[in-house]
């Protein structure tokens, strides 16, 4: 995409998060719990536990943090119980927005959501409405100056569906969802160490946003991001720098 930085916006959105690390910390004991909860307490057999796990580690969350939140979910331990929804919608220009959540209290996060598009020039869509227009998939972004050759081949071994070179010198890599854990262990085993890994909703294709347009976006983006029960939001808009 001619003026995009795959890159760029890739550690402008973790910057963000770190400057949010106390949001961080509550979202990922959140993933943490209903992950032990839907698939035991021992993230050898669980790779959405392991994944969580990882994650809170490297967000440097405090391993004492880390287990209660697994015996919370795995039931030794009492505990707030979430249930995990997504929400679909539309932002300016009719980008697609999904929002996935975790909550207590189902009329509370319709509510807040339905708030936050309406304020903010988007609208709140049906089940489906824009669901297709996304891939579920394992993505690793690796930085500029990674030997592509050898990345391409240790990650086709390991079984990664595309790797995609970035006008910027990222290499983009695209697993499916379920071996993801497995995919990014075997190239972290053989040196290789994403700076971005995640299960995430990869837009199929995006769309840039630039001017007035991108600060409204960003807006409605910010304040879906910012609602407590918010755990992930994706979007086929680019927000140009």
């Amino acid at each position: 995409m001619a003026g995009h930085s795959k890159w760029a916006n890739i550690q402008h959105r973790k910057g963000k998060q770190d400057a949010k690390r106390g949001k961080i910390f509550t979202r990922l004991i959140k993933e943490i719990t209903v992950a032990a909860r839907m698939g035991g307490g021992d993230p050898t057999g669980n790779p959405r536990l392991r994944l969580a796990m990882d994650k809170a580690y490297d967000n440097n969350m405090p391993k004492d943090n880390v287990e209660r939140a697994v015996k919370r979910g795995s039931g030794e331990l009492e505990g707030v119980v979430y249930l995990e929804l997504r929400y679909e919608g539309y932002g300016i220009n009719g980008a697609a927005v999904m929002v996935d959540c975790m909550t207590d209290n189902k009329t509370r996060t319709v509510a807040d959501v339905r708030h936050a598009f309406s304020k903010y020039g988007g609208n709140l869509g049906t089940d489906g409405s824009v669901a297709f227009m996304f891939n579920h998939c394992g993505q690793m972004l690796f930085a500029p100056g990674t030997d592509e050759d050898a990345l391409m081949e240790a990650a086709l071994d390991a079984g990664a569906e595309d790797i995609i070179n970035h006008d910027d010198g990222s290499i983009e890599v695209i697993t499916p969802a379920h071996d993801f854990v497995k995919i990014k262990q075997a190239l972290e085993a053989a040196g290789y160490k994403a700076a971005f890994a995640e299960v995430i909703m990869k837009p199929e294709s995006e769309v840039v946003f630039t001017g007035d347009d991108a600060v409204k976006m960003q807006k409605l983006l910010d304040a879906l991001e910012d609602l407590d029960d918010v755990q992930e939001v994706y979007t086929t808009a680019v927000i140009e720098e």
